[in-house]
């Protein structure tokens, strides 16, 4: 009974998310009047806004992930190593951005970077392209650190750290050649969250007027029936595919460690 009862909820389940989801793909194909096709897709692929926007925020998502490891890696490793009496108040602040809509961030950076401030960075577009990016690296920012954190749980960072440092290794080398190996596996899946969040979002590159995919999908479902649908099949292609290579990525580097 209580195995037929789990198969029953894992059924529903499925059928909650799938099926809209199925019913959106449908949707996506009927752009033909009787019968499936791709048009729809043919249209948004020829579409060269799609190209731009799509370019740009995947070129947003590589800045907003390189950025993310600089920050995150050695943040959470120097508090693991030296300030661990600081791990839960650093934990609180990498979990805020949870909690504090995106677009309370965007207003805050408005007013703080405007062009009337003393750091006008929305008064250029690399100012505000790089506003944009800040802003995705602090919603990202609770995926990649618990990515990174997890990971250097696995490995005895202070003994590493000992060992490179009476060979005489720097904080840097330390960092670039010993630490960051270890916990690659962590980082790339922090960076397909990442890179996920970034292709999706909408709020804060609408609010600082960027041509970003998130605003183009929006433009798209105000005009048009069928390619919006498209779009978001897309998107959520992307975004499984993200989640596909975390799992690919989690069990290549498990067979690794079982190999040696």
């Amino acid at each position: 009974m209580k195995r037929l009862v789990s198969w029953a909820v894992l059924v529903a389940g499925m059928g909650y998310f799938i099926l809209p989801l199925v019913g959106l793909t449908e949707f996506s194909l009927s752009m033909r009047r009787g019968e499936y096709s791709f048009d729809a897709y043919a249209a948004v692929l020829a579409d060269p806004t799609f190209r731009q926007t799509f370019s740009y925020s995947v070129i947003m998502a590589l800045l907003t992930i390189a950025f993310g490891v600089l920050l995150v890696v050695p943040t959470a490793y120097w508090v693991r190593l030296k300030l661990p009496r600081l791990r839960p108040y650093v934990e609180f602040v990498t979990l805020l951005p949870l909690v504090i809509p995106a677009i309370v961030i965007v207003f805050g950076y408005i007013r703080m970077f405007n062009t009337s401030s003393w750091l006008p960075l929305t008064g250029s577009t690399t100012g505000t392209n790089l506003l944009l990016m800040f802003g995705y690296a602090t919603l990202s920012l609770p995926y990649m650190y618990r990515a990174v954190d997890t990971g250097l749980r696995t490995i005895d960072v202070a003994t590493l750290t000992e060992a490179a440092q009476i060979l005489g290794a720097g904080w840097v080398t330390i960092l670039a050649r010993l630490i960051l190996p270890n916990v690659l596996v962590a980082v790339l899946s922090g960076a397909f969250v990442t890179f996920a969040i970034v292709i999706g979002e909408f709020t804060l590159a609408a609010l600082l007027n960027r041509p970003a995919f998130g605003p183009y999908l929006q433009l798209m479902g105000a005009n048009r029936a069928y390619e919006p649908m498209a779009l978001a099949v897309i998107a959520f292609a992307i975004t499984w595919a993200c989640m596909g290579l975390i799992q690919l990525v989690t069990r290549f580097s498990k067979h690794t460690k079982a190999a040696r």
